[in-house]
């Protein structure tokens, strides 16, 4: 089956709602993307992870929507107009959309990931480019974490410069578990994974298995009943800025005297900001750094 684009340049004020409009009128999906992409009046539109823009739209806009070849393209972009208010239907552009074997194409974009001296991140239709590396069999999902993030990256090039062998570690904001799971193969006796999502709590117990790795993943609710007074000789947590500063005082007691707290999830200029919210327990101090990210880590006193 084959399909067409419709593509309509709009203002900002109408790219939203003529998207969802077009939706209503039979397109089967619809983006939104900057009408001067590749232009010196590109305009760059992100945020910070967790204060992402509320409009996904530009001055000049360009509304793409996906529709059978055989729809009746012009009655779909009239529909939509008429529904916005549109004094009449825009002009529009079609693109010939040909049938591909999406599955393929899609994991053509996901090879594997070295990260560190020795670790590979390997999706499951690829071999392991270092079979004697530590090798995390782990497939792109709805889960936060397959290595190829700076700040999952600058915490499991920490873990392998200090190899948790024989030691207990708290993975809290597990997510898809990829840093409990490079812990376990470091030789860590005992991990425990927490997260908020049960879609990410399930995500890493079937990841954890799947790699053999005998690892206890809680949500917060759960870990505080099972684990009341647990400390652990390393606790990573790869969130972002504002959790850690709030979550200072219970991360903190949960590690043990002379273990080591590892934060991700920081921006380089969030770095002091966050370490002074540590401060009154651990102090903090960036141990690497990578597109814009850091990673914190600190010991607390005491003998280890």
């Amino acid at each position: 089956m084959s399909w067409t684009e419709i593509v309509i340049e709009i203002d900002r004020a109408h790219a939203e709602p003529l998207s969802d409009a077009l939706m209503e009128a039979g397109a089967l999906s619809v983006s939104v993307e900057d009408a001067d992409e590749g232009t010196d009046a590109e305009q760059p539109l992100f945020g910070e992870p967790g204060m992402e823009p509320a409009e996904a739209a530009w001055e000049r806009s360009r509304v793409v929507a996906l529709a059978d070849i055989d729809a009746d393209h012009a009655v779909i972009v009239a529909e939509a107009a008429a529904a916005v208010g549109l004094a009449q239907a825009p002009a529009y552009s079609l693109r010939a959309v040909e049938e591909q074997d999406w599955v393929r194409l899609t994991q053509a974009q996901f090879d594997p990931i070295h990260i560190g001296t020795n670790i590979w991140v390997v999706p499951s239709w690829h071999d392991a480019p270092d079979p004697n590396g530590l090798v995390l069999e782990l497939d792109p999902g709805l889960a936060f974490g397959t290595g190829s993030h700076p700040t999952t990256r600058l915490c499991m090039e920490w873990l392998e410069r200090n190899a948790p062998e024989n030691l207990s570690v708290l993975d809290y904001g597990c997510g898809s578990g990829i840093l409990a799971m490079v812990a376990k193969k470091l030789g860590a006796a005992r991990v425990i994974g927490i997260d908020i999502d049960p879609q990410a709590i399930e995500s890493a117990r079937y990841n954890s298995q799947r790699n053999q790795c005998e690892i206890d993943y809680y949500l917060p609710e759960e870990f505080g009943t099972n684990a009341q007074q647990e400390r652990f000789d390393i606790v990573v947590a790869n969130i972002l800025s504002s959790p850690l500063k709030l979550l200072a005082p219970m991360l903190s007691s949960r590690v043990a005297d002379g273990g080591a707290l590892v934060l991700s999830g920081v921006l380089v200029r969030q770095a002091d900001e966050v370490a002074a919210a540590y401060a009154p327990f651990i102090e903090l101090s960036v141990a690497g750094e990578h597109e814009g990210w850091v990673v914190l880590a600190g010991r607390a006193a005491g003998a280890r």
